[in-house]
């Protein structure tokens, strides 16, 4: 198994739990094998301290220099598009569709579950309308 996601300055982390739970960073510098200084200019996560146990490390990367100001991480962060790519990626849809999921009332469960069935049985019928033309020949 190969790596493709490595730390490194300007990689893009998702913070999975803890206060900024669900937001995006930037890993401006490394402090140790623990920790790293992360900034999320236009996520609304201030500079900070935090450890790699929280982030997953995403795809994207800005180039930004070691230990760079805020001003330059949100310019490299526009200029890359990064909330723009996060938002089309599988992993945000994933992350937004479990929690409209969880959201639902029990009457929005029991519509999905009768629009399932709904759609269960008409492609049940097609492909039986299928069976018998192939049945047929």
């Amino acid at each position: 198994m190969v790596f493709k996601r490595f730390v490194e300055i300007g990689r893009v982390a998702y913070i999975s739990f803890g206060p900024h739970n669900g937001k995006l960073v930037a890993i401006l510098d490394v402090i140790d094998q623990n920790r790293a200084l992360v900034d999320g200019p236009c996520t609304g996560v201030k500079r900070q301290s935090m450890p790699f146990k929280c982030m997953q490390l995403t795809d994207y990367v800005i180039k930004v220099p070691h230990s760079a100001r805020q001003k330059f991480v949100r310019r490299a962060w526009e200029k890359a598009e990064v909330n723009q790519k996060w938002e089309q990626s599988s992993w945000a849809k994933k992350i937004e569709a479990r929690k409209k999921r969880a959201n639902m009332s029990d009457f929005d469960r029991y519509k999905v579950m009768k629009a399932k069935r709904m759609r269960n049985k008409i492609i049940k019928h097609e492909v039986k309308k299928l069976q018998k033309e192939a049945a047929k020949k």
